[in-house]
C-alpha cells in the first residue's frame, strides 16, 4: 500500500512541501501501528542504502543539486552497526507521545496510538516535528 506523505522540499528559502509516494507494507489499523509501519520501512531503505555501498563519482548536475541543499555528500554510510527496528519503534512511538512529533491525515490531526485509521491510497499523511525552544526569562 502507498500513502503520500508531505515532505518540505530541501535548500529552497520558501516553505515549499511535495508529497511523495512512501510504500507500507500493511495497511495499518490505529496509529500506534501507523508508526511502525513507517518506522519499518525507513528501516528496510536504510538498510537497502548501507548494504549498497559503492564509491563512484557524481556528475556535474548531481553536485549543482546538492549544491542548492547546502551539502556535497556522496551517500556513503561509514557507521557499520546494525539498526536495531524495535529499538527504533519504541523510540519513534515515545516521541510520538511526548509530543516531539505530530502527524496529520488529509489535513486533520491524528490523537492518540490507538486511535483508529482507514487509509487509503489517495491520502495524505504530513509529520510535523516539533522544535522545543528554550532560553532565559528575564
Amino acid at each position: 500500500m502507498y500513502v503520500k506523505v508531505t515532505l518540505k522540499q530541501l535548500g529552497k528559502k520558501k516553505n515549499k512541501f511535495q508529497a511523495v509516494p512512501f510504500e507500507l507494507e500493511h495497511s495499518p489499523e490505529n496509529v500506534g501501528e501507523l508508526i511502525r509501519e513507517c518506522v519499518h520501512t525507513c528501516v528496510k531503505e536504510y538498510r537497502a542504502r548501507a548494504a549498497g555501498r559503492t564509491e563512484q563519482s557524481m556528475t556535474e548536475a548531481e553536485i549543482e543539486a546538492q549544491k542548492e541543499i547546502g551539502k556535497i555528500a556522496f551517500g556513503i554510510h561509514y557507521n557499520e552497526r546494525q539498526v536495531d527496528e524495535q529499538k527504533a519503534v519504541a523510540t519513534a512511538l515515545q516521541a510520538y507521545e511526548d509530543g516531539l512529533f505530530r502527524m496529520f491525515l488529509n489535513e486533520e490531526e491524528l490523537g492518540g496510538t490507538e486511535q483508529e485509521l482507514h487509509l487509503t491510497e489517495e491520502d495524505v499523511l504530513t509529520l510535523v516535528r516539533l522544535t522545543m525552544l528554550s532560553g532565559s526569562m528575564f
